[in-house]
């Protein structure tokens, strides 16, 4: 089985522009996130997917595989299926490129040992939510799930209700999916459903199809993503911290 990871960088952030050229200790950003998820045994390949010619150069001179794409993606997804038209794979793994200590555990755990061709196919990593404040937080997402682990919801709510009990745990969404080309292709030719026009959450497109998404669950995955100029900062005294700066 062949499995290919996918890191999709955009130049156009409205909050921190050209983020996957940010400096971080020596190196543009999207370096380290390479340099990280390349180590990965379950990926056979590596790739940086995006539309603009100055973070291709980058990669080029890093010697980074990347693959230039069109400028009209409105989603990371629709950003892997025409990676996907170019470049073969049994599965395609959605790595984000603002995480530059991205969970290398996680990246492992959403490759499935098999992975059926016959039909529309994902899976996503979830991690439990141990901070309060974090289930009231829109910008995780809460998700609900049957006993193996197939997905049944997604929601910026806190979800499931503690209206009879209240002995459960909350678990949310984690940026690290996979698909196979069925899944993207499927993604690629399809509307936003019902409940992902109000949600805002992406991924529930399938689950709104009827489409099997499986959860990997990964203890304490909890990212650190850069977002704004604090984040990078943030991000920087945590990697001096960890001993990079010594590389």
């Amino acid at each position: 089985m062949k499995v290919v990871g996918i890191i999709p960088a955009r130049y156009a952030s409205t909050r921190l522009p050209g983020k996957p050229l940010k400096d971080i200790l020596g190196h543009p950003m999207i370096w380290w996130v390479y340099q990280r998820v390349r180590v990965v045994d379950k990926l056979d390949e590596v790739y940086v997917a995006t539309d603009d010619q100055r973070i291709s150069k980058v990669c080029t001179d890093n010697e980074i595989p990347v693959v230039m794409t069109a400028d009209t993606h409105k989603t990371a997804a629709h950003r892997l299926q025409e990676v996907s038209e170019a470049i073969h794979a049994d599965f395609y793994v959605q790595l984000n490129g603002d995480e530059p200590l991205i969970n290398t555990e996680a990246i492992a755990a959403v490759i499935p040992k098999e992975v059926p061709q016959d039909i529309e196919f994902g899976t996503n990593i979830i991690t439990r939510i141990t901070d309060p404040a974090q289930v009231l937080d829109a910008s995780n997402i809460k998700v609900v799930f049957d006993n193996d682990m197939n997905a049944l919801y997604m929601s910026r709510t806190p979800i499931p209700y503690p209206f009879k009990a209240i002995d459960f745990c909350y678990y949310k969404h984690v940026g690290i999916i996979g698909y196979n080309k069925k899944m993207l292709d499927f993604y690629k030719n399809s509307v936003p459903g019902r409940f992902e026009l109000i949600e805002g959450i992406d991924t529930l497109r399938f689950l709104d199809y009827g489409k099997q998404l499986k959860f990997s669950l990964v203890s304490d995955c909890h990212s650190l993503s850069v977002d704004t100029q604090k984040d990078l900062e943030m991000v920087i005294k945590n990697m001096k911290e960890q001993g990079h700066d010594k590389i």
